[in-house]
């Protein structure tokens, strides 16, 4: 198949339900706003994240990377009643527009913002936590893997993002993609875990800890 890939994207993206009026205006914003707006989870990510966190209805989840807060608002929305979101990041404006948008969207009082270095955080933060998402910046992957792993319930997933690099992995050629690399090798080699690298958008691989037999 030599289908171009950004005419695969913009297939899955119009055949996926569209995220809302509110979405659009963040996304719009995001793109005026922001050096790298390409950051975003963008719409075919975040139903993927709200239909996994429908599906584990998590209590406890921890987001290591919010930027403007597309995928907390998605899966905070998607939470159960009394579900809690911990949302970390360093950049304090892109902070204030996630706060911005999940306040409009109602969702808000289920987010903790924490701001500073995540591996910071991390170290402050009892777990268990019963969902992971990791989209930070990738020559940390690993780095985050190991700090979260131990807080993650036995039953839990760690979601991480953009695994694929643009296509880059296969041949890593700068930090991003090396860094992403690196963590793809780590994890698939950790016995403590299974996980599977799907290609969804720009890749998400999804892991849990290796169950004992039964």
């Amino acid at each position: 198949m030599n289908a171009d890939w950004d005419a695969i994207e913009a297939y899955a993206q119009a055949h996926s339900t569209p995220p809302g009026e509110l979405f659009e205006r963040l996304d719009a914003e995001t793109r005026e706003t922001q050096s790298h707006p390409q950051m975003m989870i963008g719409p075919v990510g975040g139903a993927f994240l709200s239909f996994v966190v429908s599906m584990k209805q998590p209590r406890r989840v921890l987001e290591i990377g919010t930027f403007t807060g597309w995928s907390s608002i998605v899966m905070a929305a998607a939470l159960p009643p009394g579900g809690t979101l911990v949302a970390c990041d360093v950049n304090e404006a892109t902070t204030a527009i996630a706060r911005r948008y999940a306040e409009e969207a109602g969702v808000a009082d289920r987010i903790e913002y924490r701001l500073g270095p995540a591996l910071e955080t991390l170290a402050t933060l009892d777990g268990p936590f019963d969902l992971v998402f990791i989209d930070a910046d990738k020559p940390g992957y690993v780095d985050y893997y190991e700090a979260a792993l131990p807080k993650l319930a036995d039953d839990g997933v760690i979601l991480a993002d953009n695994t694929l690099s643009g296509g880059d992995a296969l041949a890593p050629n700068g930090p991003s993609s090396q860094g992403i690399a690196r963590f793809n090798d780590h994890v698939r080699a950790d016995d403590r875990v299974e996980c599977v690298l799907a290609t969804v958008r720009d890749g998400i691989t999804l892991i849990r800890k290796r169950q004992a037999p039964a």
